[in-house]
């Protein structure tokens, strides 16, 4: 299903992104750890839409899979295990993660694989297990740094049991230090920038992220996951609270929990939890149904539940169709950031319109006189923007963008005295150039977010002072 429907609209904007970062790999970012930006390049070659998104497909896929020996390893027969399976394969923001190239699709697979090996070694497996969870929360922990809240919770969920016996062991140690020994250089790259994630994470608290009370944050939940799959994930975590062998995975779920809410995280920074949740809860309404009917009944309606929604997690529908069938059924995107929203949600809406924005610059460019365009600069208001201009751009011969925005901000300013300038208005320039002037204004296109419809794109010559001091005032983590 992700591969077909995954070229329908366009790159995202965290994928052009992470395909720029990919070209200028480190042990850190300014808002993510390396690993993503190692899998874009190598998933880029070739600039094929289908083949860059492949990986997310398979991460889902896999997911799908493991909630199934999740389910089984706490007891679930074959119902558990495909009731299970087919919530994690229906919810939508799930269904979201697979269909991008972003860390989220692989995250979900870190938190359950950590999670299964806490549940072996708690029943009695071989110690020597613990090795294979440090390496998965040191990956885990290269893709994502939410990966870490889970090791934490999943070792205060050991502590406050009698599995606390399982740490008793060298193996334990030992993979406590194989993680910290895979995410050091990362943990060194970040000290030596000065923390720009603390940053970025405070500017995104003050004036990006949309705020929520708990009680929005629950309401969500129900939202993002499937309100028909909410009985399996409630009754999962239910299932590994009173297990006494998944006790230690049910106090590590509240923990987690508890943790994002405090620390007011995006509605879907638990996503990753859900498929554990699932795979408990499959094995809960197992034992509460016992007859065939019964169980046909609930698979049907959580099956049919997540085909009517899954046009709003992948690209199914023509955009026009889909406008049609959010109205039709009162569906409303949800909001994550303090942005101003059209119908259309910011996902699929980031999808559109780079393709057009690279066109634009790249006409302006030819239209400079040959001398200027030796040494003309290309800046982009944010990191969107600048990564379509460099993924498309480099079919027209364009310069690379340079922009304030996150990991852009630290590849450098501008070059040469004259700039082309996208996005922002003329007044902002002219405090930094003598002479600025609008050179193109791309058309209306309802499909893109607000904020990057009708952009203005400037030709900006003559830097009121070297660019190299003007360039911190150009910086934004967020």
């Amino acid at each position: 299903m992700h591969v077909a429907t995954s070229g329908r609209y366009g790159w995202f904007r965290d994928e052009l992104y992470f395909i720029a970062c990919g070209h200028h790999l480190a042990w850190g970012y300014v808002d993510q750890p390396p690993l993503i930006a190692l899998l874009a390049r190598a998933a880029s070659v070739g600039h094929s839409l289908y083949l860059f998104r492949f990986p997310a497909a398979l991460a889902h896929a896999a997911l799908v899979a493991l909630v199934a020996v999740a389910a089984r390893r706490l007891g679930g027969g074959a119902f558990a295990q495909a009731l299970a399976a087919l919530a994690t394969a229906i919810a939508p923001v799930l269904l979201i993660f697979g269909h991008v190239m972003t860390m989220n699709a692989f995250e979900p697979l870190a938190w359950l694989g950590a999670a299964l090996v806490v549940l072996a070694v708690a029943d009695g497996a071989d110690a020597r297990w613990w090795v294979a969870g440090g390496a998965i929360i040191g990956v885990g922990v290269l893709d994502k740094h939410s990966v870490a809240f889970f090791a934490i919770a999943l070792v205060v969920g050991m502590v406050a049991t009698p599995a606390r016996r399982a740490l008793a062991s060298r193996w334990f140690v030992a993979a406590m230090a194989l993680a910290a020994l895979m995410v050091l250089p990362h943990v060194a790259w970040q000290i030596g920038h000065g923390w720009p994630m603390l940053e970025l994470l405070r500017h995104g608290q003050e004036y990006k992220n949309e705020p929520v009370t708990a009680w929005q944050f629950f309401v969500a939940q129900l939202e993002l996951y499937h309100p028909l799959a909410a009985p399996i994930w409630a009754l999962g975590l239910w299932q590994l609270l009173r297990a006494p062998r998944a006790r230690p995975l049910g106090i590590a779920a509240v923990v987690v929990a508890a943790m994002v809410i405090a620390l007011h995280g995006k509605i879907y920074y638990l996503a990753p939890l859900y498929p554990l949740l699932f795979a408990a809860g499959g094995v809960a309404v197992e034992s509460l149904l016992a007859r065939a009917w019964m169980r046909a009944t609930a698979f049907a309606l959580v099956a049919a539940g997540g085909i009517a929604t899954a046009p709003f997690a992948l690209p199914i529908l023509p955009v026009p169709t889909l406008l049609r069938y959010q109205a039709a059924l009162g569906f409303a995107p949800p909001r994550t950031e303090r942005l101003r929203y059209r119908p259309l949600s910011q996902l699929f809406a980031d999808e559109h319109g780079w393709r057009e924005l690279e066109a634009a610059v790249a006409r302006v460019y030819r239209a400079l006189p040959a001398d200027e365009q030796a040494h003309a600069s290309i800046y982009a208001g944010n990191y969107g923007e600048a990564g379509a201009i460099d993924f498309f751009g480099v079919a027209d011969g364009l310069p690379p963008a340079r922009s304030g925005h996150n990991s852009y901000y630290t590849w450098g300013p501008p070059r040469g005295d004259v700039v082309i300038a996208v996005g922002g208005t003329r007044e902002e320039y002219a405090k930094s150039f003598a002479e600025v002037v609008e050179a193109a204004r791309l058309p209306p296109n309802p499909w893109v977010m607000p904020y990057e419809d009708e952009l203005a794109i400037f030709v900006a010559r003559g830097p009121r002072r070297p660019i190299d001091e003007i360039w911190p005032s150009a910086r934004h983590y967020e």
